[in-house]
């Protein structure tokens, strides 16, 4: 049955848009939505004062600045008598992590795929699409109620297994640019952070507390302590207005931003009481080198993204630096996505569990405490490698690599990433992301491609490094120069060879061109997309 909005209790000053989807009246209760309202009065304005101190820092970079560690916050990284809180229940071995949307059959797979944890996805595997936001919550409160099930168009049923096999979930809500258009409070659209955050907190995630875990969350996009420090005030609020105790949220911060690289110890700091550990956010933090440093020329210009391994200086250096940080403070430190998906080529699928277990084995080596898989076929993998190393351990956070010393240059030594920049490389970005995008459009954010699971994250990458070649003025390997005309013949000739009518992808290339080849580069694809989603 379809929810009708004149059945919900919608406090004064809001303003639902959007049609409501199955269920949505068991997640857009009383509560959930007086919290909304709460929180967008209390901390948007915030938010967007964050917001524009980004637009100023991108700036200061633009006319010369580099990023550094911070001098006003050096005592906090002196001070080695803070900790962050002890692991939560269910976080305290998280080997493996599966990441994924909250689609229905995507959940029941995802909490039976084996895994520790689960990244229940709001924000890059999924899309800001209306139905998909509060969907996923609907699924989310369902999965704890062990109300959910599907039933493929094949006839195949998915149900889930029994709670004491399920892996802990944790809620990515969306980054704190991103807004929410289908609900207003006093007539201004709300945060999307926010909206999803509070969603799930005031709903599912008080059935996790029955059950003896948390609302817990991953934090995406930050570039700054500050903004980790707005977070941490929204918990405080959250806890006091539901009478819980400090401490009851949890939070894991991916680190995919390269200001954040620099600041990672007062973000552990900020969030301490509700820190959950740090995430290496790998994808998203070759997009934020691009854009953060995207017109300082040849020193910050990338080779092809097949080129830019974890193991490349630059991405070595913000790795070491992330275990270091994260085991001196007693915070768990979590390995990048996997990419690759099982393939049915016998040759093919062999490659990628050999490349899944190379790249597991060097951050188990390298002293994290687990990764991330973007597929139910490579949790066993990736369990498997770790526990070469973790044996019985819960994690080795007694690991404190104190090897490691790590410089601000070392940080920024993009220009050492051995690599090419091909043609090839050009039109992989371009095809890439196209097809991408009109999955994405269409309502879903996370879509194997070429053998490798793609998201906002590694679309965001194919549609910069585009634009930086073109306003570099890159010459590829075949002495062709990269202009905005190359590119639009590029998009032409690789919309040719997709399935289908070259209508078919219109939305599509129309939104790949507007941020690839504009005069001014557009800081998050998603932002112009949302806006042609009804």
């Amino acid at each position: 049955m379809t929810a009708h909005i004149e059945n919900l209790d919608i406090p004064a000053g809001m303003e639902i848009t959007g049609e409501l989807p199955d269920g949505a009246e068991k997640v857009l209760t009383p509560k959930a939505l007086e919290l909304i309202v709460e929180l967008n009065r209390k901390f948007n304005g915030d938010r967007l004062e964050r917001l524009e101190a980004r637009k100023e820092r991108q700036a200061q970079i633009a006319a010369g600045a580099d990023l550094d560690f911070l001098p006003e916050t050096a005592e906090i990284r002196n001070d080695p008598s803070w900790q962050v809180a002890p692991p939560a229940p269910g976080l305290e071995d998280r080997r493996v992590e599966m990441t994924g949307p909250t689609y229905k059959k995507m959940t029941i797979n995802a909490l039976n795929s084996g895994a520790k944890v689960w990244l229940a996805d709001q924000e890059d595997a999924n899309t800001p699409e209306w139905g998909s936001v509060i969907g996923g919550q609907v699924n989310l409160l369902d999965s704890l109620n062990r109300e959910i099930d599907f039933t493929s168009p094949e006839g195949k049923s998915y149900t889930l297994a029994p709670d004491e096999e399920l892996p802990t979930i944790v809620v990515r809500p969306r980054g704190w640019h991103m807004p929410e258009k289908h609900i207003l409070v006093d007539g201004e659209e709300t945060s999307g952070s926010l909206v999803d955050f509070a969603l799930y907190f005031a709903t599912a995630g008080q059935l996790q507390i029955e059950k003896g875990k948390g609302p817990y969350f991953y934090l995406p996009k930050m570039e700054s302590h500050l903004e980790a420090r707005l977070w941490n005030q929204v918990f405080d609020h959250a806890e006091d207005s539901f009478d819980l105790a400090r401490g009851t949220i949890r939070a894991t911060v991916l680190i995919e931003t390269y200001p954040a690289a620099f600041e990672m110890e007062e973000i552990l700091y900020e969030l301490r009481e509700h820190s959950s550990g740090l995430n290496a956010g790998r994808w998203d933090y070759i997009f934020s080198v691009i854009k953060n440093f995207r017109a300082r020329g040849s020193d910050f210009l990338l080779p092809d993204r097949s080129d830019v391994t974890m193991t490349v200086p630059f991405m070595r250096a913000y790795t070491e630096l992330l275990v270091h940080t994260c085991h001196k403070r007693g915070a768990h430190a979590i390995g990048g996505m996997s990419a690759f998906v099982p393939s049915k080529d016998p040759d093919e699928n062999e490659a990628a569990f050999n490349k899944v277990r190379e790249d597991k084995s060097r951050e188990a080596g390298k002293g994290f405490d687990g990764s991330w898989v973007a597929h139910p076929g490579m949790v066993a993998l990736c369990k498997e490698v770790f526990t070469e190393t973790l044996g019985d351990n819960a994690n080795q956070i007694e690991n404190k690599r104190d090897d490691v010393s790590v410089s601000a240059a070392e940080l920024l030594d993009v220009k050492s990433t051995p690599g090419s920049m091909t043609e090839k490389g050009l039109r992989t970005n371009v095809s890439v992301g196209i097809q991408y995008l009109r999955a994405w459009l269409e309502g879903n954010g996370a879509v194997a491609i070429n053998g490798l699971m793609e998201d906002a994250a590694t679309a965001e990458i194919s549609r910069s490094q585009v634009w930086q070649w073109m306003d570099a003025g890159v010459e590829l390997d075949t002495g062709v120069t990269v202009t905005a005309d190359f590119v639009r013949q590029v998009v032409t000739e690789e919309v040719a060879k997709l399935p289908g009518e070259e209508s078919d992808w219109k939305d599509a290339t129309d939104t790949f061109l507007s941020v690839a080849v504009a005069d001014e580069y557009v800081d998050f694809l998603t932002l112009p997309a949302y806006a042609r989603m009804p």
